[in-house]
């Protein structure tokens, strides 16, 4: 096959243009492998816990849904598998619809994988990727805050080993509600893997606590004397299985859960993939990641499994041990088919607090109110619409995806503010030689009668009317005014608004007998405007390239801005 339809193909199928495997390029690609397929094990099941689903569907989470991933993804060193934010999300979204752990609720994380894969495919396959731009960084800043608080709280019973609700703590307190062996266990647990993270991030701490515990627990009797444990998970590879089908009400109870998880699992992704291209110094393909995040999650579907997304912190693990290419999650996938196969029963006796420590340890990473703090720093708008994000999810805790389309709506309510309320100065001339504005830097006018205006904003159905009130204001202000100039730099487009707005200005000074003086016009709104006959010659309306022209018509220069000494030169013909 010749080069150019290879490339063609890669670009859909990326594994394509992976280096052929070589012994040296596989050596090096298998420590990474091993480090995140041990990783992946513990992680599986504990985010299965999280997602109320049966334990081994973390597990089958990390084979088709992984290796569907990297063969479609551009980016195939990403961890892609289980993450705690997915695991929240479905758990918390199918609260009151099923039973935990129970077929029904199977069925339903099965859809709410395939329905949100089937979104992200097509949103990759029309190069739709832009529409994720909706969730800002406040607005997934907060609702990572308050998921990450969640998650703490849902862990907590388990890590305490509490055999009753909090209700009965609080109502009745009593040392005998809690289970001492677990919080050692989730305790010891939780410290090993900060001090390994600290010591060697690298370092599957996480398979290694799992068995430790493992077997203290199995030595001690731990489960024969009542405590928790993951128990009897099933050997054997996933297969595949059609959920059944729902009610149209269960379907409709899906839908905004299913959109949250598709903008929030590929926002995921986003993170890992942009780090990990930006150490390759290629390019991110954000429609191919979308179209392999979808496949990968419609597989998760029909193999028994749940939501899948991309991992930050085993993708970071898989960079920083010395992955480069997918093979090393190739590895990583048989490692973890090799465990389904053949240990699982090992897993029998892992006390489940030490599954909330893993959980627990992973989700305090999210824990950063620095962050916002610094979003106040920079807007304390934008910082008030991310603490609204966090308190709104945690009301509306379990359908917490009200906080996020809350969030959204909040952004694109401050946006289209801030659109309708565009920067309109009236510019002088600064001492520097610069156009500046005039009531910051205390500058006279720069000619007699004239009002010389700057929008920092596209003159369009958002901004056009704010421009000619202004324009009106200040001539309001200054009633012996007759000239005015538009610095048009900052103007990109000019919509049919924009081009009937113009010629209202044009109208206006023409009535007071003087001229319109646009200045710097780019030729995208020029083309606009001839079209439409706003830039015929007439005695009312001058046009300029720049600035140095503009002046240079009214005779100004630093050393001379005294507008009492500034004639306008009437016969220049600029």
């Amino acid at each position: 096959m010749t080069i150019a339809p290879m490339q063609s193909l890669a670009r859909w199928f990326p594994f394509l243009a992976w280096p052929k495997p070589t012994l040296t390029l596989l050596r090096g690609e298998l420590w990474a492998g091993i480090t995140v397929g041990l990783m992946l094990l513990p992680q599986g099941v504990a985010y299965a816990a999280l997602a109320g689903m049966p334990l081994i569907t973390g597990i089958y989470a990390s084979i088709v849904p992984a290796a569907i991933a990297i063969l479609f993804s551009p980016s195939p060193r990403l961890g892609v598998g289980p993450t705690a934010l997915s695991a929240l999300l479905i758990g918390a979204s199918l609260t009151g619809m099923a039973e935990p752990g129970s077929a029904h609720w199977v069925a339903l994380a099965a859809w709410m994988a395939i329905l949100a894969g089937l979104l992200q495919w097509a949103l990759g396959m029309v190069k739709a990727g832009w529409l994720l731009n909706l969730v800002t960084s406040p607005v997934l800043t907060g609702f990572t805050q308050a998921a990450a608080l969640l998650i703490l709280a849902s862990q907590l019973p388990t890590l305490l080993g509490l055999s009753s609700s909090w209700s009965a703590v609080f109502n009745s307190p009593s040392i005998y509600l809690f289970d001492w062996q677990s919080i050692a266990y989730g305790v010891i647990s939780m410290a090993g893997l900060m001090l390994a993270k600290k010591w060697r991030p690298a370092f599957p701490s996480t398979i290694v606590i799992i068995a430790l515990t493992g077997m203290v627990s199995w030595a001690t009797g731990f489960a024969d004397g009542g405590g928790a444990v993951v128990g009897y998970l099933p050997s054997g590879l996933p297969h595949f299985q059609w959920p059944g089908m729902l009610s149209w009400e269960e379907f409709g109870g899906l839908v905004m859960p299913v959109l949250v998880i598709s903008l929030v699992s590929f926002l995921e992704t986003a993170s890992s993939a942009q780090v990990e291209h930006q150490q390759a110094g290629t390019r991110w393909n954000e429609n191919q990641d979308l179209i392999a995040q979808g496949l990968s999650k419609v597989s998760a579907g029909l193999f028994g499994s749940f939501a899948t997304s991309a991992s930050f912190s085993r993708s970071a693990v898989n960079m920083l041990a010395g992955a480069k290419t997918g093979y090393a999650n190739v590895l990583s996938i048989l490692l973890v088919i090799a465990v389904v196969l053949w240990f699982i029963p090992w897993l029998y006796h892992v006390p489940q607090a030490a599954l909330a420590a893993i959980v627990i340890t992973a989700v305090l990473n999210l824990i950063k109110p620095k962050a916002i703090i610094q979003l106040f720093r920079v807007s304390r708008v934008e910082g008030s619409i991310s603490v609204a994000t966090l308190a709104l999810t945690i009301l509306t805790a379990p359908r917490m995806y009200w906080g996020v389309f809350a969030g959204i709506v909040l952004s694109l309510g401050y946006f289209l503010y801030q659109r309708l309320h565009p920067r309109i100065i009236e510019v002088g001339l600064h001492g520097d030689g610069s156009l500046r504005s005039r009531q910051l830097w205390q500058l006279p006018p720069l000619a007699p009668h004239l009002i010389a205006l700057r929008m920092d904003a596209d003159l369009d159905f958002a901004a056009a009317s704010a421009l000619e009130s202004r324009a009106s204001d200040i001539w309001q202000q200054n009633p012996e005014a007759q000239h005015l100039a538009l610095l048009a730099q900052s103007i990109n487009n000019i919509d049919i608004t924009g081009v009937e707005t113009f010629a209202r200005l044009q109208l206006l000074v023409a009535k007071r007998g003087g001229i319109l003086h646009v200045v710097g016009l780019k030729l995208p709104a020029e083309q606009r405007l001839e079209r439409a006959g706003m830039l015929n010659s007439s005695p009312h309306l001058r046009t300029y390239r720049t600035d140095a022209e503009f002046l240079l018509h009214f005779r100004v220069s630093p050393s001379n801005p005294d507008p009492a000494q500034i004639t306008i030169d009437n016969n220049s013909n600029p």
